[in-house]
């Protein structure tokens, strides 16, 4: 490590709340599908601020957007109507089976607006005596408590917290039998990820969304899909439900939503969301005029330059690739995961090591579960960006 590097360091230690394990890299700029760290050196990024920056860092015609934007208008609260927000939702809408949307500005805001509007169409609208929200073991739903009850994970992530709010229960993954066990009419939703990104990337089977979908006609229940990170063509779809012909009720999106600028949104339809009125849910920040400005843009931009197929295409070859390593490496390699650029490659054995050797080599990826490799590399990556990748993982196992 650089004195620089160490320098940052023990600034953050003096000056932050200790919330982050960070990795050993400070990150000084960024460009396309590359980081750069305090001494100019390049690092391959596959990652994307996971999942975040799918157009890839410092795009020139989101910062000309987010520049003309400034100039004219900022903020000015959500008391006042504003074409901004109305050509964003406008833009989001063609993309889905939703007729209405609620901007605020995270994935974990995203979600709670979702079990809110959820809970309160239940009782106010539909006069249902039920809010127990179901969800699937290794979900990952957000930070706040009632996402962080969602969430369906044990240690650290909720040590300390409680008593977490009540209402929630947690059923093991892809599991028919013990979902139809758990669902009844105490159930106002299931809320669930077409593939775990925390979890590990793993896709639901089509025979789960079946008998979710069954549960739903048989129940009147809502059923919620968390979109945050497999939303926005990250898949191979523009919305990962899209893969098993699945219409939530409620969906949500965030992470590459502003491409980097912090927004989160709640999708739904007509009937659901007269669940929400005046005064029942609201944000100061969610859809300014500059993130919605921006978001607009992106969505322009991923359906013009068509990046769900081009999510498609890359992610086949980056499994390919995934798929050679394992049959040439069956003891280090257990198989691959995922749709389109969202993938897994799961090791036989604790990853850390192989992590860490990536990086130095300057291939920024994640950790998850602790032998899961997550690839979510911006969705603009060279297919021979993903070679040299790789090539270094391939030399790495053979070591």
């Amino acid at each position: 490590m650089t004195k620089a590097f160490d320098a940052i360091v023990e600034r953050e230690n003096k000056l932050l709340c200790n919330t982050y394990g960070r990795y050993p890299l400070a990150v000084s700029k960024a460009q396309g599908c590359h980081l750069y760290d305090l001494e100019g050196q390049e690092y391959l990024d596959l990652l994307s601020g996971i999942a975040v920056c799918s157009l890839g860092h410092s795009r020139p015609e989101l910062a000309d957007v987010m520049n003309e934007q400034a100039r004219k208008l900022v903020h000015v609260s959500n008391l006042f109507y504003q074409n901004e927000q109305l050509d964003l939702a406008e833009r989001l809408l063609d993309t889905c089976a939703a007729d209405k949307v609620f901007f605020c500005n995270s994935g974990a805001e995203a979600n709670e607006g979702a079990i809110k509007l959820a809970r309160r169409y239940s009782s106010k609208v539909a006069g249902r005596d039920a809010c127990e929200i179901v969800t699937l073991e290794r979900s990952f739903h957000g930070r706040t408590l009632c996402t962080l009850t969602a969430t369906g994970q044990k240690g650290l992530i909720k040590d300390g917290f409680a008593p977490l709010p009540s209402g929630f229960s947690t059923v093991p993954f892809d599991d028919v039998a013990a979902l139809e066990t758990a669902v009844g009419p105490q159930t106002c939703a299931i809320m669930i990820e077409m593939i775990q990104g925390e979890g590990g990337i793993r896709p639901l089977s089509e025979e789960y969304v079946r008998t979710v979908e069954r549960l739903r006609e048989k129940y009147g229940l809502l059923v919620i899909v968390d979109e945050v990170q497999t939303g926005m063509c990250r898949t191979g779809r523009f919305w990962a439900h899209q893969h098993y012909g699945l219409v939530p009720d409620i969906f949500t999106s965030a992470k590459a939503l502003a491409n980097g600028l912090p927004m989160g949104a709640v999708l739904t339809s007509d009937e659901v969301a007269r669940g929400f009125e005046p005064g029942s849910h609201a944000t100061t920040f969610g859809g300014g005029a500059v993130v919605s400005a921006v978001a607009a843009k992106v969505v322009d931009i991923m359906v013009q330059d068509k990046l769900a197929d081009r999510a498609m295409e890359m992610g086949e070859f980056a499994r390919e690739q995934a798929l050679l390593l394992a049959e040439k490496y069956p003891e280090h390699v257990r198989g691959v995961r995922g749709m389109g650029l969202l993938l897994g490659i799961e090791l036989a054995c604790d990853g850390k090591e192989i992590w860490q050797r990536l990086l130095e080599e300057r291939f920024v990826c994640n950790l998850t579960q602790g032998r899961i490799l997550r690839l979510a590399p911006p969705l603009v990556i060279e297919a021979d960006d993903l070679i040299k990748f790789f090539k270094a993982l391939d030399l790495i196992l053979a070591a």
